[in-house]
């Protein structure tokens, strides 16, 4: 089962994160606050406050936001074959 281990502040909507199968990265989540669970995460100050939930294994917000693990590692395999040099 996938969960979120680790998990810090990056920068902008940036939270670098560590899964149990010791993959890492940087995910971009400003795409994903919209509707009434995530827009007010777009106030900067209520974004940071993500903490790892003990119960869902990822990260979540006091408002009860939160996000699959399996989401946010797909997202980050996403930036990760993006980077791949193209063959030519």
């Amino acid at each position: 089962m996938l969960e979120v281990v680790k998990a810090r502040y990056a920068q902008g909507y940036k939270v670098w994160i560590e899964f149990n199968d010791g993959t890492s990265g940087t995910v971009d989540l400003s795409d994903v606050l919209w509707g009434p669970m995530f827009e007010p995460l777009k106030d900067i100050k209520l974004f940071k406050q993500f903490f790892i939930s003990d119960i869902l294994h990822t990260i979540a917000w006091e408002n009860g936001a939160d996000l699959a693990p399996e989401y946010l590692y797909e997202k980050l395999a996403k930036i990760e074959v993006e980077k791949q040099p193209k063959i030519k």
